[in-house]
């Protein structure tokens, strides 16, 4: 067994997650999404979806992002 590296859960089906050289170990995707999940720079909550990188900044939309001043950015529906 291993032993989620978010709540401390010692589980028999936890599982890894490999990321930019770094092996996670993780009890269930909520653990996970709060480890991994990138932070809008302006509301300030965890970027589930696509998101949108501008500039090596993250947003979750372009909402977000103009409101930071960055231009040119448009959601596709």
């Amino acid at each position: 067994m291993a032993t989620c590296e978010v709540c401390g859960n010692d589980y028999g089906m936890t599982f890894e997650v490999h990321a930019q050289g770094a092996v996670h170990v993780f009890d269930c995707f909520s653990c996970a999404i709060h480890r991994m999940a990138p932070i809008c720079e302006h509301c300030r909550v965890q970027i589930i979806g696509q998101g949108v990188e501008v500039e090596g900044h993250w947003f979750c939309g372009a909402h977000c992002a103009r409101a930071e001043g960055r231009i040119g950015i448009v959601d596709r529906v």
